[in-house]
Formats: structure tokens, sequence, C-alpha cells
């Protein structure tokens, strides 16, 4: 293996400015201890929370706020994760440390928090050149992947301090009739109701969860941070908003949802975002066996939790569109998320007509 390239962030996206005159004064006033004039910049992605870098000279900070436009109500709560990943740091290491929360929505107009950066490589669309894996090293960095996955659902949450971060039993029929919801609320002219999508949901929905643990929601490569000395080893896993107590099998379908496999169609292979395309990554079904092998958890049966996680990422892609398409958000990649949608679910009825459940 090369030397790894370092993550770095880039220009701030035009009307997507943060007030640093501002940021720094609090940063100060909370007791960091900082030199020299700060320069932002900004990381790439950004469909939901957004992520800047914010240098010093002696020490790099990472800052996390909401999106802009108006916005769901209880969605990207700042605060709320900041706690989580405050909590789960003493149990759970690989999360950043938070260095200060602002709830004081006068200095950026929002809540915000800033947490140490990770220096390490985050795997995006592709695994960096540099790193030159072959198949059988893609494969074992695969599999540590998934492992951070599986380790944060065997963690006990009561035994943690962290049986306060969700409402637990029940999590499966808040989260089909929660994303239902949100689903026709945010539904514009141009994309597919799929009633039939949601409704066979709400029948086929299991009638108990099969854990209640942490899960982290929006678990997927481009969230988790990789050693430059030793890229197959994740020192950190980032992006916490959604985190709650719930089951694991829907966490699971969640982070599936965004795995587009070598053999996906080229619609697909337009939406990836991680590299789990390349030669000695797992597929969809290999993931599902490996995690049913490390926990001991029953993955039999698994196209509910599949059809959930494609209809959960069809509402977070919808909103984003509706904001998009009301002028509140500006950012040019969201222009497709329509046709995108409209996939989503058409997916999710193929799936259902095959389904033995």
């Amino acid at each position: 293996m090369s030397k790894a390239p370092i993550d770095d962030a880039g220009s701030v996206r035009a009307g997507e400015e943060v007030d640093l005159d501002r940021v720094g004064a609090f940063l100060k006033a909370s007791g960091l201890k900082l030199d020299g004039t700060p320069t932002l910049k900004q990381f790439p992605g950004g469909a939901s929370n957004l992520t800047y870098l914010i240098h010093y000279d002696n020490r790099d900070l990472i800052l996390r706020r909401p999106p802009f436009g108006r916005i769901a109500k209880s969605s990207h709560d700042m605060v709320r994760e900041a706690r989580i990943m405050q909590a789960l740091r003493p149990v759970y290491p690989t999360v950043p440390e938070i260095l200060t929360i602002c709830e004081d929505t006068e200095v950026i107009g929002v809540p915000f928090y800033v947490m140490e950066r990770l220096v390490g490589v985050i795997p995006r669309q592709n695994l960096p050149r540099e790193l030159a894996l072959d198949a059988d090293q893609t494969r074992q960095l695969c599999r540590n992947v998934i492992d951070r996955l599986v380790e944060l659902h065997k963690l006990d949450p009561k035994a943690t301090g962290l049986d306060s971060f969700g409402k637990g039993e029940g999590y499966v029929a808040r989260q089909v009739e929660g994303w239902s919801k949100r689903y026709r609320a945010a539904i514009t002219d141009d994309v597919g109701g799929f009633e039939s999508v949601m409704q066979w949901l709400a029948d086929k929905q299991p009638k108990q969860e099969v854990a209640i643990c942490l899960i982290h929601n929006d678990f997927r490569f481009d969230n988790v941070v990789l050693d430059p000395q030793d890229p197959l080893e994740v020192i950190g896993v980032l992006d916490w908003e959604m985190a709650t107590l719930g089951d694991p099998m829907m966490d699971l379908g969640s982070a599936l949802a965004y795995w587009v496999q070598a053999d996906d169609d080229p619609f697909m292979q337009g939406s990836r975002r991680q590299p789990t395309n390349a030669p000695g990554m797992l597929t969809r079904d290999e993931v599902i066996a490996y995690y049913g092998e490390r926990t001991g958890w029953s993955v039999a049966n698994f196209d509910f939790y599949e059809v959930y996680g494609l209809f959960r990422l069809m509402g977070i892609v919808q909103q984003i569109y509706k904001r998009f398409k009301e002028g509140s958000t500006t950012n040019p990649a969201f222009a497709n998320f329509g046709p995108f949608v409209n996939y989503l679910g058409q997916r999710c009825e193929r799936i259902i007509a095959a389904s033995k459940l």
C-alpha cells in the first residue's frame, strides 16, 4: 500500500458561508486555546448537515451545522448529535471528541458544535488509487467497516448510559409510520406516490424488534475515517445525527440502501457515493450473511429490512429535493434527486413482487 491521501476540505459553497469572526469569538470564549487567524473550508457532500474545517496555526477543528433553508422540525438536531457522541465516546472510542456545543442561535443563526479533527482517509466515491489495495485487502477493509457496526449494535445501552437516546421498543412501527408520513408531506408533482410500498411495509413489519440497541442510522463508508498509516483500520465513525435506540436490522437495511455493488444497473451506479463496487467488496447478500455470522442474529427474510432501507432513503432524498425545488437550497447536485426517488420506489416494487413474505 502506498501513502494514503488525507481527506481534506475545499472552498465554501456559495450561499453556505459561516461568519468566522463570530464563530472564532465563541470558540475562544469557550476556553479553546487557538493561535493565529482562522481560515474556513468546507468538506464535500453536504446533502444533509454541513461540515466545515476551521484551521488555526496550532490546530484544526471541525464545525457541524444544519443545512440552510426550511427543515423538518425534528431534523438536524446538532445539540442532540453532539450529546450522543459525548456519551458514546468512552465506550466506542472511534467517535471524535466534542470540544464545544453552541446552542445560542445569535452566533450563526442555528445551533452547531465543534469537534476534533481526525486526520485520516475518508473513502468516498472511489478508493484512492494511492492505496493500491488488492481484492483481498479491499475485502478485509469491508469486513473491518462492518465490524464497527457490529460492535456498536452489541453495546449494552443501559450499561453504557445510552438508554435515554431513544424510545426503543416499538421502533419498527414508528419508523414505518414516520417515514410514510414524511414522504407524503414531501411529495412533489414529478415523483410517484408509492402508496403500495408504504402499505406493504405496514402489513409486513415484524411484530417485535430483533433487539433494542444503539443504531447509527447513516452507516456508510464515507462516514468512516481510516488510519493513514494502515488504511485497513477504522479510526473514526462520523455523522451521528440520526443515532437512536432501535432495531439493528433496520440499521443494516438503511446502510445497504446506499450499497451499490459492481453488477448494479447504470442508474444505480450513477448514484454511488462510496466504493462498494470495488473488486473484493462484499455484495449486499454477503454483507447480510457476514453480519448474521458476527452477531448471531437471524438474517432470514431480510426483504422487509431491504425495502424499508430503500424507502427511508426515498424519504430523505425527497425532503432534500423538495427544498431544492422550493429554492431554499441551491446545491446543483440536488437537481436529479426526483428521478432517483422514482427509481428507488420502482426498485422497492420489484423486491416486493419477488418477496415470499
